[in-house]
């Protein structure tokens, strides 16, 4: 699977897991909430991600229920 087959869409930080692991609601549904985690350059700048933060996610066309954040929204 290449890069460009990734769905990128925006959402809010629900709630956030001791392992690393987000829950985010998504703009385009309300109802639909995913699980993700951080991409590697979040993690290595050590951008924080809270609750209530808006970020973009990619999101694997085979399950669209997990996601990985890539961008932090200011």
């Amino acid at each position: 699977m290449s890069k460009e087959d990734c769905i990128e869409v925006t959402g809010t930080v629900v709630e956030k897991f001791p392992n690393g692991l987000f829950s985010v609601q998504l703009d385009q549904d309300q109802s639909r909430t995913v699980l993700a985690h951080l991409a590697g350059k979040l993690r290595r700048n050590r951008i924080r991600v809270l609750a209530g933060d808006r970020v973009t996610l990619e999101m694997s066309p085979y399950d669209l229920t997990k996601g990985r954040i890539t961008y932090r929204h200011k």
